[in-house]
């Protein structure tokens, strides 16, 4: 009877062993298959979740205790501006709701909120769930809390949620839930929203002084903005009149070099005098644009601002099909940067940026 017992005892301790690792197999796959049709956003993965995935393969644990991730929040200007901010790694897939719960005042992004900026969702703000269909669409579902904003923030509340979800590859737009119930317009101010909201819609929208907005396009253009020692840009949707025959790119530049208009909160880095030598040519992913000596911070060493180089590739690398830029200057072999380092290959958003965005 005694070795019988061990024997059962035994049998049953392999079947509990068995049974975890059966489940901890499922997990593993649930974890990395991915997500069909319309998929809960438990499943949403990142460029941030490649290193994690490798580890789950090899049946390590993730090495990283917390993941990065783009915010936008409000500026000490009231402008809406992203911050790259290392928020804890969950232990599920929930990003999407880790990051909306980022975005609400007194909560947990107040302990970490860089200087002079702050969170756009009213205080007590909760996600009461979030659903990503097949095409694209988030669906937010919030509490009666959301309602609780002055209406003057009620399209930077709009954007920086936008912006915020569509870091996410697969995250095209955004519909917005109040209780469960299904809102066509925002509860303050009555911004028209039954067709969700996307990046379509703009960012710290500016008037530029365009006479014709029937001929213009809008493109999304980013400026540098310094508040103490923290150095960020802003991204500032202007309309950019399309004048017949003229070049959609140059039309793109000339706006950027110009400036963004009566918007006063932003720091213009370009010289005045600053012209295209050239039409601009787009080849395989890959921009050129030629300038004359006046965008160079140093005529004689060929140096161009930092802040100008990145001004130019953030918004160009916005335009459709448009990659990398290669910056070239008239009469000039060898452009450098400030530190004197030769730009000998076209300039992605990625050297800019710690993490890869839509």
């Amino acid at each position: 009877m005694h070795k019988r017992g061990l024997l059962i005892a035994g049998t049953l301790t392999m079947s509990v062993i068995l049974a975890g690792c059966f489940q901890g197999e499922q997990s593993l796959k649930e974890e990395m298959d991915p997500p069909q049709n319309a998929e809960p956003v438990d499943n949403l993965e990142d460029s941030q979740s490649g290193e994690q995935k490798e580890n789950a393969k090899e049946g390590e644990q993730p090495k990283s205790e917390t993941v990065a991730r783009e915010l936008y929040l409000m500026d000490a200007n009231g402008m809406v501006a992203s911050q790259t901010l290392e928020l804890p790694n969950p232990e599920s897939k929930e990003v999407a709701s880790q990051v909306l719960e980022y975005l609400v005042k007194d909560g947990p992004v107040a302990q970490i909120l860089p200087n002079g900026f702050q969170a756009v969702l009213p205080a007590g703000t909760e996600v009461l769930g979030i659903d990503l269909q097949e095409d694209g669409t988030m669906i937010v579902n919030l509490s009666e809390e959301f309602s609780n904003y002055e209406a003057n923030d009620e399209k930077k509340i709009l954007e920086a949620v936008t912006y915020s979800l569509t870091q996410f590859e697969n995250v095209k737009d955004v519909q917005l839930q109040m209780e469960g119930k299904a809102l066509s317009e925002m509860p303050v101010n009555g911004t028209p929203i039954s067709q969700g909201y996307s990046r379509a819609n703009g960012i710290n929208v500016t008037d530029t002084g365009t006479s014709d907005l029937m001929q213009s396009k809008t493109v999304t253009m980013f400026y540098p903005a310094e508040h103490d020692e923290n150095r960020y840009y802003v991204p500032v949707t202007q309309y950019v009149e399309q004048k017949q025959d003229a070049d959609e790119l140059s039309a793109i530049v000339e706006n950027l070099v110009d400036g963004p208009g009566v918007q006063s909160n932003v720091t213009q880095v370009f010289n005045p005098t600053t012209t295209l030598t050239s039409k601009p040519s787009l080849k395989d992913g890959i921009l050129q644009l030629q300038f004359n000596n006046d965008i160079l911070k140093d005529g004689e060493k060929a140096v161009i601002s930092d802040e100008v180089m990145e001004t130019i590739v953030r918004t160009m690398t916005e335009v459709k099909g448009v990659d990398a830029v290669q910056v070239s200057v008239e009469n000039v072999e060898q452009l450098v940067n400030e530190n004197g380092e030769a730009y000998t290959e076209p300039v992605t958003k990625q050297q800019f940026t710690p993490t890869e965005e839509i």
